[in-house]
């Protein structure tokens, strides 16, 4: 489990929007992942009185397929961090955070009129040290993709 949410945050917060790993982990990964891109667009779908309370529900349940590792935020936001006078940077979010963030703000927008396959899987060849299968899983319609088809 701990595997697929790695490979999932990794997935979801690469800048090209693909990731290269083993057959069998790609193929582990797509139903993970595509769950969590459903909630997304279920958020996104929302409507009505109770609307925002949803969305809320759907982001914390996405948020359980991502690792949350904020335990030292709260510490890294403090006052009283580093020297009098200096100014402080801003903390920096965990990638499981900026996982969540990310597959609400642009992906659940951007699939929202699709219904699942929200991934694609394409097989590379053999890898040199161990002969494993290797394959590429990418998020589909992605901004390259897109500008490739003109």
């Amino acid at each position: 489990m701990s595997m697929l949410r790695n490979l999932a945050t990794s997935l979801i917060n690469a800048d090209k929007e693909y990731i290269i790993t083993t057959v069998h982990k790609a193929k582990e990964l797509r139903p993970f992942v595509e769950k969590a891109i459903t909630l997304a667009r279920k958020a996104e779908q929302a409507d009505g009185p109770d609307a925002a309370m949803r969305k809320v529900d759907l982001r914390r349940q996405a948020a359980g397929y991502f690792h949350a590792g904020n335990s030292t935020f709260k510490i890294a936001q403090s006052r009283f961090r580093g020297k009098k006078g200096e100014a402080k940077e801003a903390p920096v979010r965990t990638a499981g955070v900026a996982a969540v963030q990310r597959l609400f703000n642009e992906l659940g927008v951007r699939y929202k009129d699709r219904d699942g396959g929200y991934t694609r899987i394409i097989r590379l060849g053999r890898r040199q040290g161990d002969n494993a299968e290797l394959a590429v899983i990418e998020l589909v319609d992605n901004p390259r993709e897109l500008a490739a088809k003109g």
